[in-house]
């Protein structure tokens, strides 16, 4: 009786190690498809516009999506009442905490977590004249219907200047900003 709960506890957790591999396995397939978009447009000027977001759209959850559509409306009416003649709301890259944004990227470990999962990505740019310069960003996904999105990134960068603590709290203050001017 014993050793047949033994084996009981031992299938159970070989079948946690299982679930746990496979995924991490996804998470980080969904970190991949996000990060090879983003390599692909090198979207270093602020909140991503219609067509940038419909090429991000089968990586990003419904909730990180609507706040680049918030924030692209924020940023029009911002351009508006300035009449372009003040910088955009956010500018540089949004999706790191370097203004002229990353050149490469490895995926590191990844795990699930309360809120879903999260991923450590470790960034590089490198304009092949000053030396390279590296920092690590978290990726943090949610599970969806259609698999799994990027939810937020929290900016691991430790410069001065740059983008400081997350992706949707960057977003949320440009969107606060944007309002609150056009009710000016």
């Amino acid at each position: 009786m014993i050793r047949a709960g033994l084996f009981v506890i031992a299938a159970l957790v070989a079948a946690s190690a299982a679930q746990a591999q496979t995924d991490a396995v996804a998470l980080a397939k969904a970190a991949h498809g996000f990060y090879g978009v983003y390599m692909t447009l090198h979207p270093s000027d602020g909140i991503p516009d219609a067509a940038t977001r419909a090429k991000f759209a089968p990586y990003v959850s419904s909730a990180l999506d609507k706040l680049f559509v918030e924030g692209d409306q924020a940023e029009g009416r911002y351009a508006a009442a300035t009449k372009n003649q003040s910088p955009p709301l956010v500018e540089g890259d949004l999706f790191t905490p370097n203004f002229e944004g990353a050149t490469s990227y490895r995926i590191g470990a990844c795990a699930m977590d309360a809120q879903g999962g999260h991923c450590a990505v470790t960034l590089t740019y490198d304009d092949r004249k000053d030396k390279p310069l590296s920092w690590t960003d978290t990726v943090y996904l949610v599970r969806t219907a259609a698999g799994w999105r990027v939810d937020d990134i929290a900016y691991g960068g430790t410069w001065d200047f740059g983008n400081k603590g997350r992706l949707t709290r960057t977003l949320k203050s440009a969107i606060e900003e944007g309002n609150t001017f056009s009710l000016k």
